[in-house]
């Protein structure tokens, strides 16, 4: 801990209890305090993680750093960290029907990125500390920074570590942001809740690629949401799991009973709109990417840039089986440059059917030159002549 002689007697109880008053005036709807101790539990988790071959790849790659904040930060004293809670209902949401099928991001990517929300918030922070504190020093980070946001969290007594890897606010439940600031403060640490999900295994149950593999155990590479951030082509079986996902997946947390009820609204600027948030489907597989800055770039969602989320609005109109979607496809599966897309327009014409998608399956495969790709208009040429036999035993 820094030696700063302005500190001698000062308060850091009081300042806590300042500091958690001042929270709504920041923008922020939970503080906690963590000891900067070195994660040991979630390092020994990690490696056994990593030995699995569970990790996504988008975490940073040192365990020792995402696990040690003396790495990180010279003599840390404590952390803080810090919730945000966001929407989980769509106003007014439009409807998805046959002509004009839409896509769905996940609620962490409903208004504006998060990112640069909580890092305002954090600098508002730091900027209060500052005031209150000569010789303060931070260091701020969210999501994309070395420590584990949520291990932070946990730590800190901003909730509870639940079986589908989220962090569960007593009050706020899962819909929450997290973001946390290392310090030179010696501030008094709080106390982690006790979990509270007792037998309850819904989230478990209900994750549709069975990528929670036990309670608090995340199989990364199966997770519909780290599946809709890919550039790569998918399986047959993670296309149909997708749904018409376009980022992200909420399923664990839907079901989860301590988000029951519990819907945000009182942040303006992370309220959704509901084109953004649910849009058509369609206009997707031709955007500029002039356009998709212009109308997705202020979402976390965008992060990947367009290309997953064009693959995905193709795999979502297939699991649609949207008969009007089969020219827009065709032109895909003709023309794109990127193989990825070519070779899922094929599997989407495949699960739509009809006489327009298997002739034009049959000339791309005449034509087509990557290997992927011609292997899923293979495929998905077979599907359709399977499903072509099985009407005929139907007559």
């Amino acid at each position: 801990m820094d030696t700063d002689p302005t500190w001698t007697g000062f308060d850091w109880q009081a300042l806590k209890a300042e500091l958690k008053a001042a929270a709504p005036s920041l923008g922020i709807d939970d503080i906690g305090i963590a000891s900067a101790d070195p994660f040991t539990e979630l390092k020994e988790r990690l490696l056994r993680h990593r030995e699995l071959g569970r990790e996504s790849g988008f975490e940073e790659p040192d365990i020792e750093l995402r696990t040690n904040p003396a790495l990180l930060f010279d003599r840390p004293a404590s952390i803080i960290a810090i919730a945000v809670a966001y929407p989980s209902k769509l106003p007014d949401p439009p409807k998805s029907e046959p002509g004009a099928r839409r896509g769905i991001f996940a609620r962490a990517s409903w208004g504006i990125d998060y990112h640069s929300a909580l890092r305002d918030r954090l600098a508002r922070l730091e900027k209060w500390l500052e005031e209150r504190v000569p010789g303060m020093r931070a260091m701020s980070m969210v999501d994309t920074g070395a420590l584990s946001d949520r291990a932070v969290a946990e730590r800190a007594g901003l909730g509870w570590s639940a079986k589908n890897c989220s962090i569960i606010s007593p009050k706020l439940g899962s819909w929450i942001y997290l973001g946390e600031t290392i310090t030179n403060l010696p501030l008094p640490p709080d106390t982690p809740l006790e979990d509270q999900c007792g037998t309850c295994n819904k989230c478990i149950d209900a994750c549709p690629t069975g990528a929670l593999v036990g309670p608090g155990q995340l199989d990364s590479n199966k997770c519909v949401s780290f599946l809709t951030q890919t550039k790569t082509m998918l399986s047959d079986t993670y296309m149909r799991k997708i749904g018409n996902r376009l980022y992200g997946c909420d399923t664990c947390q839907i079901v989860c009973p301590a988000n029951k009820g519990k819907n945000w609204t009182h942040h303006p600027e992370l309220q959704p709109d509901p084109e953004l948030a649910k849009p058509l489907l369609l206009p997707l597989l031709t955007i500029g990417n002039r356009e998709f800055k212009e109308k997705f770039g202020s979402a976390s969602g965008a992060w990947r840039g367009k290309k997953p989320i064009q693959r995905n609005a193709i795999i979502a109109l297939g699991n649609f089986r949207e008969q009007s979607a089969v020219p827009a496809l065709i032109d895909v599966l003709r023309t794109d440059p990127r193989p990825e897309l070519r070779g899922t327009a094929a599997w989407s014409l495949g699960m739509i059917g009809g006489e327009e998608a298997a002739e034009a399956l049959r000339i791309a495969y005449t034509t087509e030159t990557n290997e992927e790709t011609s292997a899923a208009i293979a495929r998905a040429m077979t599907a359709l002549s399977v499903e072509s036999e099985r009407s005929g035993e139907l007559q």
